[in-house]
């Protein structure tokens, strides 16, 4: 039987610059940065990917580069499988696994298994020490031995995880401390956001949430579906209501069964008969009278396909158009759109502005 280690790195946020990567229709790859454009390869590339402050590459050579906001980096002399997420990126060269973090590439194994990378941490398998480790602002500690095959957490958040020990105990792992859940064979399935996870507690029989290093029952009985956000959880009651968790108060959402709703980092998109709300600054806002065929939400950004089949963003509580040319592709970086036209022009929706290429 093999064992697991898994490490979670820590990062600061400092030093990153939001990226807005393109390939134009002559095909060179671009960015648009402070306001302007600007040239990463004249030579055609292979691939590339974007956070909201990263974006790894396959350049036309097979060299794999990462762009950070300000330089590109080499990172290696051929092609390597990746994951990213806004902040880190990590891949593997046979069984080594590295990272790349606030600029400086990392070894964190070289005998890796599976990995995972968020904003804030990179958890993978290390198969040498055969241990769940966290490193954790430079540190590394020991979660568990396990004694099992090697598996993943149950839940890894942005910067917290949930998991189950050798005995089954559920814990839960945040700010460098752990915390005990309890034990039981029934199963506990956490939802992870940033600094929150929330639960049906099969201990007690109640619907818990994990906040900033305390548990609060938040109702008495299992609830039927439930996600975690950026320091708020939202959860649908047996009866479809809706509900909101933060700091200690609940709020309710609404109480029209629509069973249509979503949470990432600061949104909450719901909808009701075919109207869709959010809510800023406490206050419930209809971003749209209709449902869009499709949407994205992240940070604090909503865009989506409006009913011209073009792209309309909801962001600070402001309803925007940016493109009513129709099957236009758009991605959200940062608290920004980018979005692709029909003759591979691009147009880039910042701080309430549109600039194109």
């Amino acid at each position: 039987m093999k064992l697991l280690s898994i490490v979670i790195l820590f990062i600061s946020f400092q030093g990153f610059t939001q990226v807005a990567p393109f390939i134009d229709f002559n095909g060179y790859f671009q960015t648009f940065y402070k306001g302007n454009v600007r040239m990463l390869e004249m030579q055609r590339i292979s691939s590339f990917d974007a956070g909201d402050n990263i974006a790894p590459y396959i350049d036309g050579k097979g060299n794999f580069k990462i762009y950070n906001g300000e330089k590109v980096d080499q990172i290696a002399i051929q092609n390597v499988n990746y994951k990213f997420s806004d902040y880190l990126v990590a891949w593997k060269i046979g069984s080594g696994i590295f990272c790349y973090d606030n600029g400086v590439k990392k070894q964190l194994t070289l005998f890796g298994g599976e990995y995972i990378v968020k904003d804030s941490i990179v958890v993978f398998q290390d198969t040498r020490f055969k241990t769940l480790n966290v490193l954790y602002r430079g540190e590394i500690i020991q979660l568990m031995q396990q004694t099992g095959d090697m598996t993943m957490p149950d839940c890894i958040g942005e910067n917290i995880i949930g998991f189950k020990d050798n005995g089954d105990v559920y814990r839960v792992f945040w700010n460098g401390k752990f915390f005990e859940v309890g034990g039981t064979e029934l199963g506990i399935s956490f939802q992870g956001g940033t600094d929150v996870i929330c639960f049906n507690d099969a201990i007690n029989k109640t619907f818990a949430v994990f906040d900033k290093g305390i548990f609060m029952d938040v109702e008495g009985m299992y609830m039927k579906c439930y996600k975690a956000g950026r320091g708020f959880i939202v959860y649908e009651d047996l009866s479809g209501n809706l509900w909101k968790y933060q700091n200690g108060q609940k709020t309710n959402i609404t109480d029209f069964n629509s069973g249509v709703w979503d949470v990432k980092d600061d949104v909450l998109l719901w909808n009701e008969n075919n109207l869709y709300f959010t809510l800023f600054n406490g206050e419930k806002k209809n971003v749209c009278n209709y449902k869009p065929d499709d949407y994205s939400i992240k940070n604090n950004v909503i865009a989506f396909r409006n009913v011209q089949g073009g792209v309309s963003t909801f962001i600070d509580g402001k309803l925007n158009v940016l493109t009513n040319q129709k099957d236009a592709t758009y991605t959200i970086l940062g608290s920004s759109v980018l979005v692709e036209l029909f003759n591979k022009s691009f147009l880039y929706f910042s701080e309430g502005k549109t600039i194109t290429n």
